[in-house]
């Protein structure tokens, strides 16, 4: 009776057998808190990853994220789930576990350590330096700018390691120490835009994790019926499966879901950063604040004010990247994500887009033969992101443009300056 009542159940919940007849990797369905992988883009299958051989990339504009971390927030749930299982060890012991829940007679403890990069974060930014020490050996600098997060400023102190070795030349500085009114590195929340609100995301969450926590939860206490696992635990166990994956590659939490209920979680996770800052939020409000990234980009591969130099090293956040990509128009899915229906086909995924040690690197390039004038490509988490900004008039081959046809289909980045009528009406400055 119990295996038909399990059955069941799974027969009736969403996009089971859709998820069940793909091939499944844990690192593509856990959202933004995902350690890094290489993207695998929507529509961008077809897109040749080599330049033409006469092609040369003259500049390099890089943007990366922290590596992986600890919880934020988070945490309460993992503890939470410790404390149900340490409450209910002698059931556990008893009971008729199925393999994948054979870990818990041994107990399970986290010793996650919130905020701070984990180890595997660290090897992340340094491996990331290596590799981009060797693909661009033609492109230097002696600085490198941070956001003033303590885990963003290691990140990039690690990637320096690994791209620069001991140069004592080499500076690393933060945004507090530019006079830039706003940065383009955390243009917001804060001052810069004080409606900016990351409550949107948040309810979005809760509206969804209403439409399928409640069945795993049900499954988890068909298992162990006498634990007595809430929702609360079952998401604790699935940030338990993300995080100890950041922290050590690996998590007993991770064979526990079934590929439709990480699927679930991992549109959690989406619905979060679309409506925390991309394309969700109220008012317009993340491609607004993202021209400030947009107009940098557009300032310094067209060297408008003479002072552009050939490699820019930066580092922030996910919110950093998406702001850009929602200004920019890529990713966006027409209708946007809703937190009361599953998008199984949307471009907007965060473990793909900003997985922890996310880096999108925009190149701008010329070529001998194959093109005229100066070309711009985005590279994001090492799959070319294809730039459907510039329309018809993209290369369908390498998902580049010209840059001045990427510069004038940005005319609504270019419109905007901080401060302005539109910033202030919007942010409520």
């Amino acid at each position: 009776m119990r295996i038909q009542a399990i059955l069941s159940l799974l027969s009736s919940t969403p996009y089971v057998q859709e998820y069940f007849n793909v091939t499944h990797n844990v690192l593509n369905h856990l959202g933004s808190i995902s350690p890094y992988h290489r993207a695998r883009h929507h529509d961008a299958s077809q897109i040749d990853s080599e330049l033409p051989s006469d092609c040369t990339v003259n500049q390099v504009m890089l943007m990366h994220r922290h590596g992986s971390r600890g919880p934020i927030g988070e945490h309460r749930y993992i503890e939470r789930l410790v404390q149900t299982l340490d409450n209910a060890a002698d059931v556990i012991q008893e009971a008729e576990l199925p393999r994948e829940l054979e870990f818990l007679r041994a107990g399970y403890s986290s010793n996650l350590t919130p905020h701070n990069l984990t180890i595997l974060g660290r090897k992340e930014l340094f491996d990331h330096g290596v590799e981009f020490a060797l693909k661009y050996p033609h492109l230097t600098t002696d600085v490198v700018l941070s956001s003033d997060s303590d885990r963003v400023v290691e990140s990039a102190h690690w990637f320096a390691l690994g791209f620069f070795g001991l140069d004592p030349d080499v500076r690393i500085i933060t945004v507090g120490d530019t006079d830039d009114p706003v940065s383009w590195i955390t243009p917001a929340p804060g001052p810069a835009c004080p409606k900016f609100d990351y409550s949107f995301g948040r309810q979005a969450t809760l509206t969804w994790s209403k439409h399928y926590l409640p069945a795993i939860t049900d499954r988890l206490n068909m298992f162990l019926p006498g634990v007595g696992f809430a929702e609360d635990d079952i998401h604790g166990a699935l940030f338990a499966c993300a995080y100890d994956m950041a922290a050590h590659g690996v998590s007993p939490w991770c064979g526990v879901f079934r590929p439709d209920e990480l699927a679930n979680f991992e549109y959690e996770r989406d619905i979060l950063m679309d409506a925390s800052c991309a394309y969700t939020l109220p008012d317009n409000m993340a491609p607004l604040v993202g021209t400030v990234f947009v107009n940098k980009l557009i300032e310094r591969f067209t060297d408008s004010k003479g002072d552009s130099r050939p490699l820019y090293l930066e580092f922030g956040h996910d919110v950093t990247i998406l702001l850009a990509l929602s200004a920019v128009g890529l990713a966006k899915d027409d209708p946007p994500l809703s937190p009361n229906e599953l998008r199984p086909d949307r471009k907007f995924r965060t473990s793909e887009l900003t997985p922890f040690a996310a880096k999108m690197v925009w190149e701008k390039f010329t070529c001998t033969n194959s093109y005229d004038g100066p070309q711009i490509r985005l590279i994001l988490n090492d799959a070319t992101l294809p730039l459907s900004i510039c329309g018809k008039d993209m290369d369908a081959r390498l998902g580049t443009c010209s840059l001045d046809t990427f510069v004038n289909a940005n005319h609504y980045s270019t419109s905007i300056r901080f401060q302005d009528k539109t910033w202030n009406a919007t942010c409520g400055v």
